[in-house]
């Protein structure tokens, strides 16, 4: 008898996403489709655009008084985010 070498379709998959460069822009999209998850829905009705560049997810907000709030609760947004993606895709968080 030989012996079968068994993986994981999950793993399988990542490992061709991996190899041909779209593990990252696939967690990316997830982060950002997790915003309203994330940050719950009163503050999602009052964001606009969203969107990462340079490991940092940028916020547009419709209201400018929870731009101040949202900016002192910025790192446990970023923790939460990241993991609700499970990975580490961003450091930081700019609300404009």
């Amino acid at each position: 008898m030989f012996k079968r070498d068994v993986q994981s379709l999950k793993d399988l998959i990542l490992r061709n996403l991996r190899a041909q460069g779209l593990e990252t822009p696939l967690l990316q999209k997830r982060l950002v489709d997790a915003w309203p998850v994330v940050a719950g829905p009163a503050i999602a009705r009052y964001t606009g655009e969203t969107f990462i560049q340079n490991q940092t997810l940028v916020v547009h907000l419709t209201m400018p008084a929870l731009r101040t709030e949202l900016s002192m609760r910025r790192s446990e947004l970023v923790r939460k985010l990241n993991e609700y993606v499970g990975e580490q895709v961003i450091a930081d968080i700019r609300f404009c």
